[in-house]
């Protein structure tokens, strides 16, 4: 008997290019302010160039792509008082989030972050940033979640779209890591022990370190740069 061969929808298509597009836009494999090649792009991701035009302003709505007229599209590049403007606003949906959390959290939702947390430590021991990256993020979505705000939830999967990539890239730092790790550890204890202000403190100050230690690479960075000639 021959096995039934099932097409894939096309709206699976541009979400599953997405999905990847994504990913690569926040490991860094594909550059801020790099030019997406669609060509190439449909090669690595195996897609049409359909399905891959859809995905690009998917991303565009999430504020990790700008089309540009008669350019096509660029990964996005924020400038630092972009990053400054964002993480201010991330900082109090984050607190806010995890006081609600705290409040409201079920025994279940609890045991879920739990897992994820001792997951994403073991991805730190053994330093692998992309999964320690996948579980972090799917914590901070989990405490979210846990607020049941539906609002609170659309505008903070809306602003942290932007700051995605940032997230990833500040945890190459050894020391800083480790602080964050620590963090992660506090933000469980708060959880478990329903003290909303603890939660809402360690949050604020979470983003706020992540904030510093991005603003601190975006200035090395910029200072590595060869100095433009006249």
């Amino acid at each position: 008997m021959s096995a039934e061969i099932i097409p894939i929808p096309r709206a699976a298509l541009h979400e599953q290019a997405a999905h990847r597009l994504r990913q690569m836009l926040v490991e860094n494999r594909i550059a801020p302010g790099a030019k997406l090649n669609e060509r190439e792009l449909s090669e690595v991701l195996q897609v049409s160039r359909t399905p891959l035009r859809e995905a690009i302003k998917m991303l565009a709505a999430e504020g990790l792509v700008e089309l540009l007229p008669n350019r096509g599209a660029i990964a996005v590049e924020l400038t630092e008082t972009d990053i400054l403007n964002t993480f201010e606003v991330m900082s109090g949906l984050e607190a806010q989030s995890g006081a609600l959390a705290a409040e409201r959290i079920t025994d279940a939702e609890l045991a879920e972050i739990k897992a994820m947390h001792y997951e994403m430590l073991a991805a730190w021991t053994r330093r692998d940033l992309p999964a320690y990256y996948r579980l972090n993020a799917g914590i901070h979505r989990a405490i979210n979640a846990a607020a049941k705000n539906p609002v609170l939830t659309a505008t903070y999967n809306q602003v942290n779209a932007r700051l995605q990539a940032l997230r990833f890239r500040s945890n190459q730092d050894g020391e800083k890591w480790k602080a964050a790790v620590a963090e992660h550890e506090q933000m469980i204890d708060a959880l478990t022990r329903r003290d909303a202000p603890a939660m809402q403190a360690v949050l604020r100050t979470h983003l706020n370190n992540k904030r510093d230690v991005v603003v601190e690479q975006l200035r090395a960075a910029a200072q590595a740069r060869p100095p433009v000639k006249a």
